[in-house]
């Protein structure tokens, strides 16, 4: 019998490859779904295009994909002097902390952000000019209320002072670009670097598994009776976080706001067991830490608002049946009157872990050393390897505009 890896002592080093620059895609290709598709299945990997991946899909799948929004998070604004300062929106802090009401919040909010040049910002505010989407001029202000280890607490305000922050951001910001990509957005970017099915404002990196998808390949999914569902993970810029530490156990896992529907949850328990599979990283972890929210609801008769970096590695995680976690989330929605779970996640799935509600995984090709590639090793166990050297070997494109794969275990 195997020992269960314990995820706290493997080392990242582990869990590298050699990535030439060249192979990295630094634009998206002319068309989404035009991109090439891996397929792994019980161990055998075979060559195909992205728009195959309905007929590559089991039959009977349930397919869930994560409709985040990416924002206009990166912003340019000027000292009086004409100085530029940076900043990169992260999360808000007040007088919202939840990420959707945050972005409908008027006159003025305190987000955290990082500040690009701030050593030549000491004090007093900074001011863009932008325009409103009915064409009429607008102004926002932004002044640093604290500094904070790596990043800062800022204020905005803005005028007209009835416009939500989402209009702000989307008349004065910039699309964020992975830092990997080392370029500026162009309007190229503003569409593709969003899925076609995006709905709630809230992310600063794209669900990039999603990217490929366009409306014939989702009405080609339909017309093959496959289901889909959709939930939130509004992704952070912590998902570009590197892991420094050398070992898991002293690396910490961001959290990122989910969002889940009664519907989702209706789907998820009527379709078992037949298999559910993730379009994309988030949506695996969201699914995942559906169980976890559940699985402690059970234990404890209370809903926490958080999933723990290592709740699933504790002594006799996992016992609770994934129905019956499901179900008691449910049943709590209702009691609440409640239409959706909001909760935050900090779910790490690394080799050791035990998957308890996806079979299946759609996904780009991920960076050596870093969490995501950590999650399909979990996945696929060793031959992690023997695929990401079959894409190498085979002139596959990597990250965010890459190309696709499946996973099927």
């Amino acid at each position: 019998m195997n020992t269960p890896v314990d995820p706290r002592l493997l080392s990242i080093q582990d869990y590298t490859y050699e990535l030439p620059a060249g192979r990295i895609a630094p634009a998206p290709l002319p068309n989404r779904d035009a991109s090439r598709l891996l397929v792994y299945r019980r161990g055998q990997i075979a060559d195909h295009g992205f728009r195959e991946l309905p007929a590559q899909l089991p039959p009977d799948a349930l397919l869930v994909f994560n409709n985040t929004k990416v924002v206009r998070a990166r912003l340019y604004l000027h000292k009086p002097s004409g100085g530029q300062i940076e900043l990169f929106c992260l999360e808000p802090v007040a007088p919202q902390r939840a990420i959707e009401p945050a972005m409908q919040q008027t006159s003025e909010c305190v987000w955290r952000c990082l500040v690009g040049n701030g050593k030549r910002w000491k004090t007093g505010p900074v001011q863009a000019t932008f325009t409103t989407p009915d064409g009429q001029p607008a102004t926002l202000e932004a002044e640093r209320v604290a500094a904070e280890e790596g990043s800062s607490l800022i204020r905005f305000r803005w005028q007209p002072a009835e416009l939500p922050f989402a209009q702000v951001l989307a008349g004065a910001g910039r699309l964020p670009l992975p830092p990997y990509l080392g370029r500026e957005a162009t309007g190229e970017d503003d569409e593709r670097y969003q899925t076609v099915y995006a709905a709630h404002d809230g992310a600063v990196a794209a669900p990039t598994a999603g990217l490929h998808f366009t409306p014939a390949v989702l009405a080609e999914l339909a017309g093959r009776g496959i289901q889909s569902a959709q939930l939130t993970l509004h992704v952070g810029a912590g998902t570009f976080q590197p892991v420094k530490a050398e070992r898991m156990a002293d690396h910490p896992m961001h959290a990122e706001p989910i969002s889940a529907t009664r519907q989702v949850l209706r789907q998820l328990l009527e379709h078992a067991p037949r298999p559910v599979i993730a379009v994309g990283t988030t949506s695996l972890r969201t699914l995942e830490s559906l169980y976890w929210l559940g699985a402690a609801l059970v234990r404890t008769g209370e809903l926490p608002a958080q999933v723990q970096q290592w709740d699933p590695y504790q002594p006799g995680a996992g016992e609770v049946p994934t129905a019956t976690a499901l179900q008691a989330l449910l049943t709590e929605l209702e009691r609440r009157g409640d239409d959706a779970l909001q909760a935050s996640t900090q779910l790490l799935i690394a080799p050791g872990y035990q998957f308890q509600v996806v079979q299946g995984l759609v996904t780009n090709f991920h960076q050596p050393e870093s969490t995501l590639l950590l999650l399909v090793a979990a996945l696929l166990g060793p031959d992690w390897r023997r695929v990401y050297e079959h894409a190498l070997g085979h002139d596959y494109r990597f990250l965010s505009y890459g190309d696709s794969s499946l996973l099927l275990p």
